[in-house]
């Protein structure tokens, strides 16, 4: 059994020096970090949080002259340049326990086909943030969730979108119908089995969040399919390195076309960020076009899309549900695939309505209801 890492902790290690300490582990923290996130009114504007001045003005040789301790969890500093500031132990430890791509959301839990629980939720119009913050907190760690009981009238789509964020319009507009009709214009619009895609990767940047609200379903088709592509990317990742590696630098080419519009955009099929976390999925089989590289390149290209592609659409993988009327459906497009199953029109109407928001918006809210939720219970304890 490992040892449990030692816990991380702030002291004062010399006279001008405060250092984070973790175990044998002690280092001082660099003094222009600690100028930057000075909280006074004369460093920051209060109301807006945001920098009075440019710190990269700051002198280089900046040190840090002395540091106190007045009460315990309050670090007093003084800097080279005469600036005094009082620093939060709390503070400065839940930064320095960040990751450098974590931006202070729940860790992401990665599943697969064997997901039985789904993150359903009744839909409440005047939900409390203490609903909100639970439904926050299953959408930003599975990726997706389902609510239900969401009335069937035309647009509601776009009151519960505005709930987490602002649409994003497209060329299909603020909202768009999903069923299907004669001369459709995209594959989604027919009534064709939709194998799993991301949507929109032809756009820059791609809209990151996608709700899709049943108004009715009389087919006994048409299966909304979800596939969560970073649990497959990280196995993939794990299993063939050499293929994910291939996915992950080579630039493919995602191009839309209709009457009035034409869309292009760029991106390798697995996105990963500056430390090698995965960022986003960008994967629609019915519209890339890998460039015209050299045969042995296109042939290790296109078997790394085959290994990746086929556990995509493995069953390992899938989950499938039925979107009946008054289910919606929200789910972040940079992670996860969606499809569904083939469907006789001829049954009855399967009439969905489609929205996005930006990928920020969720994210956002659930930081500021998880802030006055912490708040209020500091007040509560304080009482």
């Amino acid at each position: 059994m490992p040892a449990p890492t030692p816990a991380l902790s702030l002291k004062i290690t010399a006279p001008g020096e405060l250092s984070l300490v973790r175990g044998a582990t002690t280092y001082a923290i660099h003094p222009l970090w600690l100028r930057e996130r000075c909280r006074d009114a004369a460093t920051m504007d209060l109301k807006t949080q945001q920098r009075l001045s440019d710190p990269s003005d700051f002198d280089p040789a900046m040190k840090v002259v002395g540091v106190s301790e007045p009460s315990p969890g309050t670090f007093r500093v003084k800097f080279s340049d005469g600036h005094e500031a009082a620093f939060s132990a709390q503070d400065i430890l839940e930064e320095a326990q960040l990751a450098p791509n974590d931006h202070d959301c729940p860790p992401l839990t990665l599943w697969d086909g064997s997901l039985t629980n789904l993150p359903r939720a009744r839909w409440n119009a005047q939900a409390s943030e203490t609903e909100r913050l639970a439904w926050l907190e299953s959408f930003l760690t599975l990726g997706f969730v389902i609510f239900e009981g969401v009335p069937t009238s035309p647009g509601t789509v776009l009151k519960v979108g505005s709930m987490f964020g602002f649409t994003r319009e497209t060329n299909f507009g603020a909202l768009f119908d999903v069923r299907s009709t004669p001369n459709a214009t995209d594959l989604a619009y027919t009534s064709v089995s939709l194998d799993p895609h991301t949507d929109n990767p032809y756009r820059t940047p791609v809209p990151g969040i996608q709700l899709l609200h049943c108004l009715a379903n009389e087919t006994t088709g048409g299966l909304s399919t979800l596939v969560d592509g970073f649990a497959v990317a990280q196995a993939l990742r794990e299993e063939e390195p050499e293929a994910f590696q291939v996915l992950a630098s080579t630039p493919v080419r995602f191009k839309y076309i209709d009457g009035e519009t034409e869309l292009t955009a760029s991106a390798p099929p697995i996105e990963l960020d500056v430390t090698g976390a995965l960022k986003s999925i960008h994967f629609s089989p019915r519209l890339d076009f890998v460039p015209l590289f050299p045969p042995a390149q296109l042939e290790t290209y296109f078997g790394a899309r085959r290994k990746f592609d086929h556990r995509l659409r493995a069953p390992q993988y899938e989950i499938r549900f039925l979107l009946q009327a008054g289910d919606l459906v929200m789910f972040d497009n940079c992670r996860l695939l969606h499809g569904r199953t083939g469907f006789d029109p001829r049954e009855g109407l399967r009439h969905l309505q489609g929205a996005y928001i930006d990928i920020d918006g969720p994210r956002s809210l659930y930081r500021v209801l998880r802030r006055r939720r912490n708040q209020a219970a500091t007040v509560r304890r304080s009482a």
